[in-house]
């Protein structure tokens, strides 16, 4: 499990843009397992359907993208290497399957299947009380900072 301070240290991202709130394990290089606690305070439900308050689709895949992050960063943070970041690189076979909606906690779900030098691919899965919300495989090129 890693702390909020863990996650800042793994991840470049800050509020409003960290979509990651607990993190209850990590493989290093293989998989990690995050939450992300959906709100009525989150910034993004003001101008996104105001009425019929939805989770944007990119913003699920971006936390499931971040959550693919901690498992490669938590690898390839050397303490005599640079900083690096997993920067977007493709998404192939995005569905989106459930509607998250304030209240709902997502749960993210990273597998790293393939690394070549700075490039990873991942399987990624958001899902909501068991059902899937969203699936997708991303990858993603690790740059130095």
């Amino acid at each position: 499990m890693m702390t909020s301070n863990e996650i800042k240290q793994a991840l470049p991202h800050r509020y409003p843009f960290l979509l990651v709130d607990r993190v209850l394990e990590v493989e290093h290089g293989k998989s990690a397992t995050a939450y992300k606690n959906v709100s009525h305070n989150d910034p993004f439900f003001e101008g996104h359907f105001p009425q019929y308050p939805v989770m944007p689709g990119v913003l699920i895949l971006e936390a499931l993208a971040q959550t693919a992050g901690i498992a490669m960063t938590s690898v390839t943070a050397e303490p005599t290497e640079k900083n690096t970041i997993g920067l977007f690189a493709g998404v192939d076979k995005c569905r989106f399957k459930r509607q998250v909606v304030p209240g709902d906690q997502l749960q993210l779900a990273a597998e790293i299947t393939r690394q070549k030098g700075t490039i990873a691919k991942a399987h990624v899965i958001a899902t909501v009380d068991g059902t899937v919300a969203c699936e997708a495989d991303i990858m993603f090129a690790m740059v130095e900072i």
